[in-house]
């Protein structure tokens, strides 16, 4: 009979508790600078049993919430002297469930690893419209979306397998760092390509690939010298995902009341972040504003959301050896709760470099978000950010270069960014680029002109700042974002796949056209890689004239003379102008040509064309 009592009980707690189905993080590393580590348990009705562990493990806190299916607990793992242990659950003092809970060792050095800086150039890739090495995943049976390379805004199938095969072609290009769009699990619906509605952030999309196949490519790109960003996305996730779909609590997400399952739009108005004239309501919408229907903003003031981040971040940095993060949408985020994010990583891994999108147009509201900033200073704000992508000198190159030179108009456009350098705590650490995955195409901008492409690229390689260019941008890719939306700028790049009528990623077998791009970036960018004087020195530039911008990079070892000749004709420049920086420098020579050019008197510049002179 007792028996008989016993396999009811057990009946009667499998329907209405179930045994622990996720662990996040489901393992984690010894020696961490911070040893309190947060570990989220779910299943059906958990909250209602108890939870023990193994080998007389304490667990310093049990925190329940208002959704039964969770609960967070937290242990010190400096206290923990065995490698593995077992999570219990348990039901009337019976374990009813166990996880086999891993405190992996550290690799050597982690903490010291080195991360990207004004020494690289950031190669910017949408995994799923570069190469797809890999057929048998294209589509998966647990993933909605199926592939469909006819869809412009659809799947294509592009994966990490491919991004491996063509490393050889990245690096002898003159990339240094790859940035991937996001490659964690999207399952949504449909337009998953772009991966910014995540729905599991401790998983690669199996699209993609696996777990490993993404720290092979890490391991792959080390092997090269070459380095891996993530990017990451602390501001929204996919609305399928599991935790969006079961929510811990209700403030998990911002939630508005009244609307259409809690959803408001944001405004997009991050200026109100710094504005002491902002209304409180304009504020709250542009932080607590949803992006789409299919992102819901994660509210990172919740001290559960915060650390879950946190230790989601640090996760993929010890697990994949990543080198880097680039931060999605940061000035959407709560600044405080980012602030307090950022520190935890960089304290973690102090070399470590985190760029956020700060998607602003003036280089004071751009710099506020930068680690020490006197701007954010003056509103009483640090946000540990170590870089910040540089908008201003995004908006301001095509403007440029389209119009003739004024007051405010034509290249003194980019001479006045440069301008506000000194409001940048440093100024070495800004991402520069003239477009990426959410902009026109420049190629598009100027109809495929090379010359205006050669001037932009050569401004960006030479400025201070990492520079950053989008994948196709060096075979002359195209896209018409105004008619046909994202998808277009965003198009399969040539080559990548097995039936593609032309390879691109080949030299020999690009058009003339491409050669023609990659041929200049590929001199450019390889130049740049070994230049100190480019990677950190100090910029003098001079006053535009004639549509002719003249600029020095130099410091004690050396110097270089950068011209920009945006006048449809010839411009003859007279040198006494720069002899503040020429100095005794009698010649020069050009990093394109190989040529050497003399600095005697005067030097001519052809017409929409740059030039690059090494001194000597």
């Amino acid at each position: 009979m007792k028996k008989i009592t016993t396999l009811l009980l057990l009946l009667f707690f499998s329907v209405f508790f179930s045994q622990i189905q996720k662990v996040e993080p489901a393992f984690w590393w010894k020696g961490m600078k911070n040893p309190e580590l947060q570990i989220l348990l779910y299943g059906k009705n958990i909250a209602n049993s108890q939870i023990e562990l193994s080998d007389n493990i304490q667990i310093k806190n049990i925190q329940k919430v208002e959704n039964p299916n969770y609960v967070f607990i937290t242990i010190n793992t400096n206290e923990i002297n065995t490698e593995k242990f077992k999570i219990n659950q348990k039901i009337k003092n019976k374990i009813v469930a166990s996880y086999n809970y891993e405190l992996k060792n550290r690799k050597q050095n982690s903490a010291d690893r080195d991360s990207y800086t004004s020494k690289d150039v950031m190669y910017l890739i949408m995994p799923d419209r570069f190469a797809n090495s890999d057929t048998s995943n294209d589509s998966v049976p647990q993933l909605t979306e199926k592939a469909n390379r006819n869809d412009r805004n659809g799947r294509h199938g592009g994966d990490l397998k491919g991004i491996i095969n063509n490393l050889d072609y990245l690096q002898n290009l003159g990339a240094t760092t790859l940035w991937l769009t996001p490659v964690c699990e999207d399952n949504e619906p449909k337009t998953t390509y772009h991966g910014y509605a995540q729905t599991d952030l401790y998983k690669i999309d199996a699209r993609y690939g696996t777990n490993d196949d993404y720290l092979e490519l890490s391991r792959q790109l080390k092997k090269r010298n070459m380095k891996l960003v993530m990017d990451y996305v602390t501001n929204h996730w996919g609305a399928s995902h599991w935790l969006i779909k079961d929510l811990p609590t209700k403030d998990w997400i911002h939630w508005f009341e009244g609307e259409p399952n809690g959803f408001k739009r944001s405004n997009y108005k991050t200026t109100s972040q710094f504005d002491t004239n902002t209304s409180e309501i304009d504020e709250k919408l542009a932080l607590d504003g949803w992006f789409d229907t299919s992102m819901p903003d994660i509210n990172q003031s919740n001290p559960l959301v915060l650390k879950y981040l946190t230790q989601n971040a640090i996760w993929w940095i010890e697990f994949a050896e990543l080198d880097g993060f680039r931060v999605d949408t940061y000035p959407y985020n709560n600044k405080e709760a980012m602030a307090t994010w950022a520190k935890a990583i960089t304290d973690e891994y102090p070399k470590f470099n985190i760029v956020g999108e700060s998607w602003l147009y003036s280089a004071a509201q751009i710099s506020a978000w930068q680690k020490d900033s006197k701007v954010g200073e003056a509103a009483h704000y640090n946000s540990n950010l170590p870089s910040v992508m540089d908008f201003m000198l995004y908006s301001e190159i095509p403007k440029a270069l389209k119009e003739k030179d004024g007051w405010d108009s034509g290249m003194t456009r980019l001479y006045n960014v440069f301008t506000s350098d000194f409001l940048y705590p440093d100024i070495n650490n800004l991402l520069v680029f003239f477009e990426n995955h959410d902009t026109d195409r420049f190629n598009e901008i100027f109809n495929g002109n090379p010359a205006e492409y050669k001037l932009a690229l050569s401004l960006i390689s030479s400025v201070r700042g990492i520079p950053q260019i989008y994948y196709g941008s060096e075979i002359g890719m195209m896209g018409d974002k105004p008619k046909l939306g994202d998808g277009d700028i965003r198009r399969d790049f040539p080559g990548g796949w097995k039936n593609d009528s032309q390879n691109a990623f080949n030299p020999d077998t690009q058009t003339k056209e491409q050669k023609e791009f990659y041929g200049f970036t590929q001199k450019i960018l390889n130049w740049r890689k070994n230049n100190e004087v480019i990677h950190t020195g100090k910029t003098t530039h001079y006053l535009p004239e004639n549509g002719v911008y003249v600029y020095f990079r130099f410091n004690e070892k050396g110097s270089v003379m950068v011209v920009l000749n945006n006048n449809e004709k010839e411009q003859t420049l007279q040198l006494k102008r720069f002899e503040e920086n020429l100095k005794s420098y009698t010649k020069g020579k050009d990093i394109i040509s190989g040529n050497e050019i003399s600095l005697s008197e005067t030097l001519t510049i052809p017409a929409k064309s740059p030039l690059i002179l090494e001194l000597k």
